[in-house]
Order: C-alpha cells, then sequence, then structure tokens
C-alpha cells in the first residue's frame, strides 16, 4: 500500500509487516527515513539528526546553514562529487569531463500493477496484487532525469527496487555506474550475511559485523559466479531464524554486480547494490534511456525464517514462469555420470527402458550428442547430430523415449564454441576476443559474442531446428566457463564497456525468445552447477542444477545457504551412484533420496547397474516424491538445524499453507558409539491442531511439537536419513 502526504512530499510504503518511507525535504533532495516493522500515520524524519560537522561540506542551497551536509544524510540514492563521500549509486561523465551527480527531487507517478522493464527480469504483478511508485529525480546541469521505480508486494513484504536514467540534454553521456538499489541506515551495529565459496560448493552463509570502511562482494566474471551471490542480508548481530531484525536485498541479475556496504564516521551505514563498475561505461545519446537490473528487498522482524518464507513465496508466485505451473513436473533421468561421452542410441534407450520401470517419467540426454562432440575440446557450436551416435536421429530417439512413457529432454551450452568446430571456422570473428592477443580457454572453449544480434540469431536458428524436429519438452542450458577477452567486434572502441552488460542482456533476449516459441518446454539453466543461480536467470529458467557437486552430504550445505532467499522448487537436486565421483563418499541410497528431495527431484547414474534392493529404493523414492509433491514444492521452508553448526543431524522442513501437513527430513551425520538423546523442535505449525505421525497411532499437538519437540529415533550408520510425514486430525 502507497499512502502519499502531498503536502509534505512524504512516500511511505506498506506491505503486511513493514514500513518503508521516504521524504523531499526543504532542498529537494530525497531523504530515506525508515524501513523496519510496520508503523503508521508517522512523519519519520524527525529521526534524522542534523548537526555541524567539520568537513562535510553544505550544498549550496543551504547557504550558511553549515548543519545540513549531504554526507551525513540518509539519501533515497546518493549522489556524486558534490558533498557526499560514502559510496555513489550513480556516476556520469559528462561532455566536460567532469563527473558530478546533483540529483533532485522532480515529481512522481503511480502506476497500477507491476511494470515490466524491457529485456530485464522482474516480478510481475496486476493491478490486484501490486502497485508501483515511481519518484522522479533531475540533475539540471547534467540535463539528466532519474527515475526510481518501486513495486510494492503488500502480502510478501516485498519491494522491488529499479533505476532508469534518461539523457535529455544535447550532448552525449557516459554512464559509468548505475546502482539498483541504495538503502541507508541510521545504524551499523548490524551484521553483513553473504553466500560464498567455490565451484562445487556453492552459496555458503557467511556471516559478520560490519566495520569502519567498506565490505564488499560481487563478481567480474561475467556471470554471477560460484564465489559470491547476488543476495546479502544485513542483520541484527542476535539475529537468528526466529527473532531480529533482518534486512534481505536481492538483485535479479545474471552478469557483474557489487554488494558494497559502507559504515561512516557517524556510525550510519548503507547499502549499494547493482552492476559491478569495473568494465561497465555505458554511451548515452541525446533522448536515450538506460535502465538499471531489478533488485527486490524484503524486511523480516522475526528473524530469517520469515524473511526466507515471503522471497519463496513471492518467488514462485511472481518470478517464476513454469510451464509445469499447476501440475507435477516429472522426476528426471540424466545420462552425464552413467555415461559420459561415451553412448549410442541403444544405450541411452536402456537407461530410459530401467527408468521407465522405476517411475521416472522424463529422460534427459546430456552432452555428446552433437557434432564431433567426443570430448570437451570439439564440436560445441555445431548443433547438428551426431548421427553415428544417432543414426535415427533426435525425432527417432524421442519416439522409442515417448514410447516407454517417458518425455524427452537435452543439453544444449549455446553461448560456448570450441575452436574445432564449423561453427568457429567459418567465423573466428564471432568469439569474444581482444585484436592481437591470444585467447584464453576455459574447459577448451571460447565465448561467443552474445552482445551480438547475428551471433544471437545464427544460434537461435540452429535451436530452433533442434527443438522444432523431435518431441522435446525438457532443455538444459549449460554454461561452462567465466568470461575473459572481453572485447566485441560489433561495437566501437568507445563503447566496449558495455559489452559485459550487452552479453547479459543477449542471454536474456534469446531465453526469451525460445520461452516464446517453445513454452510448453521447461529450460533448467546450468552453469556448471551453480555458478548463475540468480533471480535474474529463474525469470527464464524456473529451475537451475543447484551444483554439479552431487555428494549428499555437501549438497545438505550448498542447499541450505541457497534456501535462505531461493525456494526449493527452484533448486535442481539429483540422486547420484556412490562412491561419489566428486568425492568418493559413500552414503545410503535412501540419505541421497531424502537430500535431493528438498529441490526439482532427478537422477543422475546409470540404473541398469543398481541391484534389485536398491531399483525397489528407487521405486519408493520416486512414489515418495509424487506424493509429497505439492508439500516439497509450495510449502512454507523451514531449517531446522544448520549443518555448519550442528553435527548429529542437519533437519528441515516443508508446511503446507494451510497448516495441515508438514514434512520433516532429517539427515544424520557420522555415527557416534554412544549416541546423543535428540528432540527436535519443529516451525509452522498450528499449535491448536493434533498432528498424526506417520499415519500411526502416534498423536502430537502443534503447540507440543513447536515447543516441547519431538523425539529422534536412535540410528546405526554414518550419514542415515528419515523422513517423519504430519498430517492434523480430522
Amino acid at each position: 500500500m502507497i499512502v502519499l502526504d502531498r503536502e509534505n512530499r512524504i512516500f511511505t510504503l506498506h506491505t503486511l509487516n513493514t514500513t518503508y518511507q521516504m521524504k523531499a525535504d526543504q532542498y529537494n533532495v530525497l531523504l530515506h527515513t525508515y524501513y523496519g516493522s510496520r508503523i503508521d500515520g508517522c512523519d519519520l524524519s524527525a529521526l534524522i539528526q542534523c548537526g555541524d560537522r567539520s568537513f562535510t561540506p553544505n550544498p549550496n542551497e543551504a547557504g550558511s546553514n553549515r548543519n545540513y551536509s549531504l554526507d551525513v544524510m540518509p539519501q533515497e540514492y546518493s549522489t556524486c562529487g558534490v558533498g557526499d563521500f560514502r559510496s555513489p549509486s550513480v556516476e556520469l561523465e559528462l561532455k566536460n569531463g567532469s563527473h558530478t551527480v546533483d540529483l533532485r527531487y522532480k515529481g512522481f507517478r503511480l502506476e497500477k500493477g507491476k511494470c515490466p522493464s524491457e529485456g530485464l527480469p522482474g516480478f510481475y504483478g496486476t493491478e490486484d496484487d501490486a502497485e508501483t511508485l515511481v519518484i522522479l529525480l533531475k540533475d539540471a546541469a547534467a540535463q539528466v532525469e532519474i527515475e526510481l521505480h518501486y513495486g510494492i508486494f503488500e502480502n510478501y513484504d516485498l519491494i522491488t527496487r529499479a533505476v532508469r536514467v534518461v539523457n535529455q540534454g544535447t550532448d552525449e553521456i557516459r554512464l559509468c555506474q548505475c546502482a539498483s538499489l541504495c538503502l541507508d541506515f541510521l545504524r551499523d551495529d548490524m551484521d553483513l550475511l553473504t553466500f560464498n565459496a567455490r565451484h562445487l560448493m556453492e552459496r555458503c552463509p557467511d556471516r559478520g559485523p560490519l566495520r569502519p570502511g567498506i565490505l564488499s562482494v560481487g563478481s567480474v566474471r561475467g556471470i554471477s559466479s560460484h564465489q559470491h551471490n547476488p543476495f546479502v542480508i544485513l542483520c541484527d548481530h542476535d539475529a537468528d531464524e526466529d527473532k531480529g531484525m533482518c534486512y534481505g536485498a536481492m538483485l535479479l541479475y545474471s552478469g557483474n554486480f557489487e554488494a558494497a556496504v559502507e559504515c561512516s564516521q557517524f556510525e550510519n551505514s548503507r547499502l549499494v547494490m547493482g552492476i559491478h563498475p569495473y568494465h561497465f561505461c555505458w554511451t548515452l545519446e541525446p533522448r536515450q534511456a538506460f535502465t538499471a537490473p531489478e533488485a527486490a528487498m524484503v524486511c523480516s522482524p522475526d528473524g530469517f525464517g520469515q524473511m526466507s518464507c515471503q522471497y519463496h513465496r513471492a518467488v514462485r508466485k511472481h518470478l517464476l514462469r513454469d510451464p509445469y505451473h499447476g501440475r507435477q513436473k516429472p522426476v528426471l533421468v540424466n545420462n552425464w555420470e552413467a555415461a559420459y561421452f561415451d553412448f549410442n542410441a541403444d544405450r541411452l534407450i536402456d537407461i530410459a527402458r530401467e527408468a521407465a520401470a522405476l517411475g521416472i517419467g522424463l529422460f534427459v540426454m546430456d552432452d555428446g550428442w552433437f557434432g564431433t562432440r567426443n570430448d570437451d575440446n570439439s564440436g560445441l557450436g555445431d548443433w547438428q547430430v551426431n548421427m553415428e551416435k544417432l543414426p535415427g536421429g533426435l525425432e527417432d530417439l524421442a519416439l522409442h523415449i515417448k514410447n516407454l512413457g517417458m518425455k524427452f529432454g537435452i543439453w544444449m551450452e549455446p553461448e560456448m564454441v570450441n575452436e574445432n568446430s564449423h561453427l568457429y571456422r567459418a567465423h573466428p570473428d564471432w568469439v569474444l576476443h581482444v585484436p592481437g592477443r591470444a585467447p584464453s580457454r576455459g574447459r577448451g572453449q571460447l565465448v561467443l559474442d552474445f552482445s551480438r544480434r547475428d551471433v544471437r540469431d545464427y544460434i537461435y536458428e540452429q535451436m530452433k531446428a533442434i527443438l522444432s524436429g523431435a518431441d522435446i519438452s525438457y532443455l538444459k542450458w549449460d554454461m561452462n566457463r567465466s568470461l575473459t577477452d572481453v572485447w566485441s567486434a560489433g561495437l566501437s572502441a568507445q563503447r566496449q564497456g558495455e559489452v559485459y552488460h550487452r552479453y547479459v542482456l543477449g542471454v536474456y533476449d534469446l531465453l526469451e525468445r525460445l520461452r516464446h516459441d517453445y513454452p510448453h518446454v521447461l529450460i533448467e539453466g546450468c552453469c556448471g552447477g551453480g555458478g548463475r543461480f540468480d533471480g535474474g536467470m529463474l525469470y527464464y529458467t524456473p529451475q537451475i542444477w543447484c551444483s554439479d557437486d552431487t555428494d549428499a552430504i555437501d549438497r545438505l550445505r550448498i542447499q541450505y545457504g541457497t534456501s535462505f532467499c531461493y525456494p526449493a522448487c527452484t533448486v535442481g537436486a539429483h540422486v547420484s551412484a556412490v562412491p561419489n565421483e566428486q568425492n568418493g563418499r559413500v552414503t545410503p541410497l535412501n540419505t541421497r533420496g531424502i537430500t535431493a528431495m528438498n529441490g526439482a527431484f532427478g537422477y543422475e547414474m546409470d540404473l541398469g547397474r543398481c541391484t534389485m534392493e536398491e531399483k525397489n529404493e528407487i521405486r519408493r523414492q520416486v512414489k515418495n516424491y509424487k506424493i509429497h509433491y505439492d508439500l516439497l514444492h509450495y510449502g512454507d521452508y523451514y531449517r531446522l538445524s544448520s549443518p555448519y553448526q550442528d553435527t548429529a543431524y542437519t533437519a528441515w522442513e516443508q508446511v503446507s499453507p494451510d497448516q495441515r501437513e508438514a514434512l520433516v527430513n532429517v539427515v544424520f551425520g557420522c555415527a557416534d558409539t554412544v549416541p546423543l538423546f535428540c528432540t527436535l523442535r519443529l516451525k509452522g505449525l498450528d499449535p491448536a491442531l493434533q498432528y498424526q505421525v506417520d499415519g500411526t497411532d502416534s498423536f502430537y499437538s502443534g503447540k507440543a511439537l513447536m515447543n516441547a519437540g519431538y523425539p529422534l529415533p536412535s540410528v546405526q550408520g554414518d550419514y542415515t536419513a528419515l523422513q517423519i510425514y504430519l498430517r492434523a486430525a480430522g
């Protein structure tokens, strides 16, 4: 809900549990006055205290008033070069070489629903569930107008932020920085929680207190990266799952980004988040506009758990565009770890036949089916079927799979090319490369220049021929290296600072075209696993392969960190063979199944090598997943323990929206000779209801389960696991 005080120029954004407020002051500076628990009917600008601070310049309008300085004022979108020495939100280079930006309030407008940003991902909503406030700021000297877009999704405590910069002058300008979000706090006694690590171990939580100076995470790899995720949390020092103020900030962007928190000399703090300034410079001709990616904020006065639930609900309802919306996705089997490049049609059909007998509904053919692709040094870019491996082509293979009662899917890596390919030999200038320099390679491949329309059009036609030539219902879109040698033959020297961003826009463009032309095809994103797991990709690919690490115990950590922002239905998670390919660990099949059910479920193994006992267990897992599908995909998600802190077990829970069903998942650690007796306190239940446990004669009240807990049974063996199903009586 947007509340306007036109006389005092106060803008108050109310959600179910929170309030966000801004005010244009006497000098037309747009101040940020408050963000926190819901407060109705107040002008909160009194919280801002002014006073003479040495070495803090005063704006010209303030005259001799030394008590007013931009360097201490909480601003809604921070300026550059006019007296605020903290992190700027925007930086321009004008024709005269100056980089100064001085923004003043000019007006506002209201829009019904949530308006999309052309060519960029974003949350969507109708006038029934969203509204938008646009505030106009202007630098009169530079003749630049900046639009601040706020989308309000009241029921989800979600506020989206986007920025549009318009050159209203007669000279071109260069945009050197354009953040999507600036959030000032009149405090710095908070922790910063980021989600970091590396390939095969993504999104591990890292928490620490703010300190004087700047703390930042980001990526200059051309992708959002395995190393850092474009989602951060600022929170009270004592905030945990159930209590404390926390602020989540999610950037819907899949390229270079930065999230930086600066603590000032006066114990204030500022979060600035958006496209990374590294190698970014965008030329704006007169009357042209630039739109920055969208950011999405959720404030929770009641800890991380409530924040995560609100993000999950909003992402599922207002970000994902899933062709399976309202119906179950099939359980899949992927042939990669079963065969790698060494397969033919008969081998694939054998794997599919085994899978169909176990109730699996989707067969996915991974890398190696095209061109001369017998290893990872050749064939990329030549998206024609290898007829030696698949003599009947994709159409014949898809028909065999369909006759088994299964759907058929394929793997592609559209953004990449091998030098040993027909495409590269014909168009060596289509790759990102710097003239006069030898290229860097990753996984034996180069990167196609997706900033160029002609390159994208060519790749699209190749993909169109594949997707139209056979009955294909699933596409795994992979991307297996970071960007280097970032230079485009399609842009002038003065515009090379646009390549990184234009590349991301090109990826979005091609994905949107595919989604429009093949709306029935489920696209799963992948970037060496989780290297591009972000809100931007989720808008186009409603599930993402969470990590190339398929070890169940490692996945507990990866999926735990992922869950702080991203719902389980977006997490591609598979059961693989043991010893695990990545680390050699051996875990029970039941444990691997329970861990993988915390996502879009599937298998990545040669099912023909399984024993009859293992096949019966897989059949049981598939049946169980289908029974609990709605709980696993649409239930509210609760972290009951941390795999980083609790060594005895890791536990999580899904609760139905009506609180009448719950599924509790527990994975134990290494066996102890004298194990402790453990009691697990549940969350999210109705305290007044009685819950039946696993269809037995055991009943517990919701209040008892949440306050006293449920006694976990003693187990033997390393890495055992169990599921507990609760259903309300009556």
